[in-house]
C-alpha cells in the first residue's frame, strides 16, 4: 500500500465498512484480533521491565477494510498497482515534496512532525520514511537512546511503521533503505516482523543486484549497526562496490564505504588492493568532509591499520584542524587516538587544540581530557596552555575522574618535566584524593602516577612506605611468577629518589629481588637511548681534544643503573686517567649527549626521565656535562666542535691530559 489517510479527526469505530457491511455488526473483539495478527511489537522499551507496543482500536478508526485484514483509507482511491503509485510518487516529487521537506527540516520534536504529518491527506512511502528520519534526527540530538513512551503509543507514528512493514517490496530503493536506517537508530527491536521484513527486502533486492551505490552504503552502515548480519552481507556489499567508479562515490558514500570495511577487518588482506584504491582517491574529497565524518574516516583507517596511507592522513590532519572548534568530545577522542596511532601531529593542530581546550576544559568529557594528555605526554608536546588549563580543571572537578583517568592525566607533567602555575594546589589535590581513595588505585596504575610525580621532583613521601611494603608488592605482582622489569625499574628509581632527594624518608627500603642493575629495559625505557649520529660527532671532537679514544668511555653503566653516555676519569691533579683504570679517581666527568628525542616535541625544555638522571647523577657525585644537539648542531667545523669541547669540559683549565 503506497498511500495512508492521516487525519487530525479519528472516525468513530461504528463508521468502519467491511464487505459492503456496517463494521459495528462485528465483535468488539474482532477488530483486536483483526490488529494483533496483522501488527507486532516493533521497539525496544527503555523501561526496565520490556514492554509492548501494539495498534489500538482508536487507531484503525481511520480506515475502511474489504476483507477484514488489508486496511486501506476510508475515502479516496485504492492505490494496489504499483504503476499508479509509482505515478502518483513522481507527481509528489514534482510539486510537493520540496515544500514538505522544507517544512519537516524546521521541526524540532517528534510530537511537531507528528503533528504536521497528520494535517496531510495522503503520504507517500517516501515522505513516510522520510519523516521517520526526522524523528530519528531529532531524538538523536538528546542522546542515543530510544524514543519516549508516548511517541511510541502515538497513532500516526504506528500508522507510519505499519505502512512500511505492510509492502516493503512496494518501496523504492531509497525509501526502503532510508526507512531501515531511521528505525535501526530509532532502536527497533532486531527481531520485530517491521524490521525483519525491512531486512527481508533489502537483501532479497541485494542479491539480484538492484540497488544503487549510495542505496548500497546505506544499507552496508545500517546493517554494522544492527550488529546482526555478520559479515557474509557485507561481503556482498563490498563486492557490489568494487565494481563502480569511485568518481560517482559522495563523500558520505566514501567514508561508508570505509566503515564496511571496517566492520569486516579481519579480512583486510583480502580487500588491500580495493583499500589502495580508496586511499589512493579519498584525499580527493576531504575538503567536502564533516568533521563527523572525518573522525569516521580517521577511526576506520585505524581498525583497518592503513598506515601506508600517510598521504591522506597528512590531508585529514590539514583539515582536522579547522573542525577541531566543532568535533563532539567522542570525536575529538577518536581524532586524537588516530593521530597517536599514526604518529601524525603538527603545530597548528596542537595550536586549534590548545585553544579548544583552554576554552571549555571544564566542560570536556574526562575521556577527552585524558586523551589530550595522552597525545601531550606521547608526541612530547610541552603545551603550556593545555597543561595549565587541566590542572586547573583536575584542581575543581577531581570527582569526576576515576582512578586510571587520574593517572592519564598526571602522568604528562611529570614526563614533559612541567609544573604548572597552580602546582601547589595541583599536587594537594592529587594528595587528597590519594589519601581518601588510595585503595581503589590499580597497583600498577598508582606506582605509574607516584612514578610520575618524582621526575618533576615532587616526591611522593607519605606514600612511599605503602609503596615498598611487601604486601603492595604482592599485589603489583598478582599471579605472576615475577614482576615485570618495566614496574621494577619503577620501583628502583621512586627508593633511589626516596635515598637521594628524601633523606628524611625513614620507612621500609625496597628488597632486593624488585631492584634492576639498570633502568635501560627493551620496551619502554627509563631512559633515552643516546643518538648514535650524534655521538659520532662527539667521538671525533674528543679523541681530537683528548689525543686518543683511550680516554674516554661510552655508554658506561654506572652501580646507581643509570648508564652514562661518555665517562671522563680525573685524578687528583685534574689528570685525565684512562677508562680502564679504577684507582686514584678523583672524579667523575658524566657527558649527556643529548639528542632531539631527551627534549619536548620542538624544544629546548628536557624531558622528565633526562632530568631526574642528570639530578641524581649530580647527588651521586659525577660532574655532569650536558652537550645537547641544538649546540652540535651550530658549529661549523672540526676546530670550533674541539673548542666546543674544550669550553664544556674544561673551563676552569685546571685539566690536563
Amino acid at each position: 500500500m503506497a498511500l495512508i489517510t492521516l487525519r487530525k479527526n479519528l472516525y468513530r469505530l461504528s463508521d468502519f465498512r467491511m464487505h459492503g457491511a456496517a463494521l459495528k455488526s462485528q465483535p468488539l473483539n474482532h477488530v483486536h484480533k483483526v490488529v494483533k495478527e496483522r501488527l507486532c511489537p516493533w521497539f525496544c522499551s527503555r523501561q526496565p521491565e520490556p514492554f509492548r507496543i501494539r495498534f489500538h482500536h482508536a487507531h484503525c478508526k481511520k480506515f475502511n477494510s474489504k476483507n477484514g485484514n488489508d486496511l486501506h483509507p476510508l475515502s479516496g482511491p485504492v492505490f494496489s498497482q504499483i504503476s499508479d503509485w509509482v505515478r502518483l510518487e513522481q507527481n509528489v516529487k514534482n510539486g510537493e515534496s520540496q515544500t514538505f521537506y522544507k517544512r519537516l527540516s524546521n521541526l524540532t520534536s517528534s510530537e511537531e512532525v507528528l503533528s504536521f504529518i497528520s494535517t496531510m491527506e495522503t503520504l507517500p512511502d517516501t515522505m513516510a520514511a522520510g519523516a521517520l528520519q526526522r524523528i530519528c534526527e531529532v531524538e538523536k540530538k538528546d542522546g542515543d537512546q530510544g524514543l519516549p513512551k508516548e511517541i511510541l503509543e502515538n497513532s500516526i507514528f504506528q500508522a507510519l511503521c505499519f505502512q512500511l512493514e505492510k509492502e516493503p517490496s512496494q518501496l523504492s530503493n531509497t525509501t526502503l533503505v532510508t526507512a531501515l536506517q531511521a528505525l535501526i537508530l530509532l532502536h527497533v527491536d532486531p527481531q520485530s516482523s517491521l524490521l525483519l521484513n525491512l531486512v527481508a527486502e533489502c537483501q532479497n533486492r541485494l542479491k539480484k543486484g538492484g540497488l544503487e551505490v549510495p542505496n548500497l552504503c546505506v544499507l552496508g552502515e545500517s546493517l554494522i549497526r544492527l550488529h546482526s548480519s555478520g559479515c557474509v552481507t557485507l561481503e556482498l556489499i563490498i563486492n557490489q562496490l568494487q565494481g563502480e567508479k569511485l568518481e560517482t562515490f559522495t563523500p558520505e558514500d566514501i567514508v561508508a564505504l570505509y566503515r564496511i570495511l571496517q566492520a569486516c577487518a579481519e579480512k583486510v588482506d583480502e580487500h588491500q588492493t580495493f583499500l589502495n584504491k580508496i586511499n589512493n582517491f579519498s584525499p580527493s574529497i576531504v575538503s567536502n568532509l564533516s568533521p563527523k565524518l572525518i573522525s569516521q574516516m580517521l577511526t576506520a583507517l585505524v581498525v583497518l591499520d592503513q598506515s601506508q596511507a600517510f598521504p591522506l592522513i597528512i590531508k585529514l590532519g590539514r583539515y582536522v584542524v579547522r573542525h577541531v572548534p566543532y568535533f563532539t568530545n567522542e570525536e575529538l577522542r577518536r581524532v586524537l587516538e588516530a593521530f597517536m596511532y599514526f604518529g601524525y601531529h603538527d603545530r597548528f593542530f596542537t595550536k586549534a587544540l590548545e585553544n579548544r581546550v583552554a576554552a571549555v576544559c571544564l566542560t570536556l568529557d574526562p575521556e577527552v581530557v585524558c586523551g589530550v594528555m595522552e597525545y601531550c605526554g606521547r608526541k612530547r608536546i610541552l603545551s603550556k596552555p593545555i597543561l595549565n588549563a587541566v590542572a586547573e580543571t583536575f584542581v575543581c572537578q577531581s570527582e569526576k575522574f576515576s582512578p586510571s583517568q587520574i593517572s592519564a592525566l598526571m602522568e604528562p607533567f611529570g614526563k614533559l618535566n612541567y609544573l604548572p602555575p597552580n602546582a601547589s594546589a595541583l599536587f594537594r589535590k592529587l594528595e587528597n584524593v590519594l589519601f581518601t581513595h588510595f585503595d581503589y588505585f590499580p597497583p600498577e596504575t598508582l606506582l605509574k602516577l607516584l612514578h610520575s610525580c618524582s621526575l618533576n621532583e615532587c616526591h611522593p613521601v607519605n606514600f612511599m612506605a605503602k609503596i615498598f611494603n611487601p604486601f603492595f608488592l604482592q599485589r603489583l605482582q598478582g599471579e605472576e611468577s615475577h614482576l615485570d622489569r618495566l614496574n621494577r625499574a619503577r620501583l628502583t628509581q621512586l627508593f633511589l629518589t626516596a635515598v637521594l632527594e628524601c633523606p628524611f624518608y625513614k620507612g621500609p627500603k625496597l628488597l632486593r629481588k624488585y631492584q634492576v642493575k639498570s633502568f635501560v629495559t627493551p620496551c619502554c625505557s627509563l631512559e633515552t637511548p643516546m643518538d648514535s649520529q650524534l655521538y659520532k660527532s662527539v667521538k671525533i671532537g674528543l679523541i681530537d681534544l683528548l689525543g686518543a679514544k683511550l680516554y674516554f668511555a661510552p655508554k658506561v653503566l654506572t652501580p646507581y643503573c643509570y648508564t652514562v653516555d661518555v665517562e671522563i676519569k680525573l685524578d687528583e691533579e685534574g689528570f685525565v686517567l684512562p677508562f680502564t683504570v679504577n684507582e686514584d679517581i678523583h672524579e667523575r666527568i658524566a657527558l649527556c649527549i643529548d639528542g632531539p628525542k631527551r627534549f619536548c616535541s620542538t624544544s629546548k625544555h628536557l624531558l622528565g626521565k633526562e632530568a631526574i638522571k642528570q639530578r641524581h647523577l649530580r647527588l651521586l657525585g659525577y660532574q655532569v656535562v650536558q652537550i645537547p644537539y641544538y649546540e652540535i648542531g651550530m658549529l661549523k667545523s672540526r676546530r670550533e666542535l674541539v673548542e666546543y669541547l674544550q669550553r664544556k669540559l674544561f673551563s676552569q683549565n685546571t685539566v690536563h691530559w
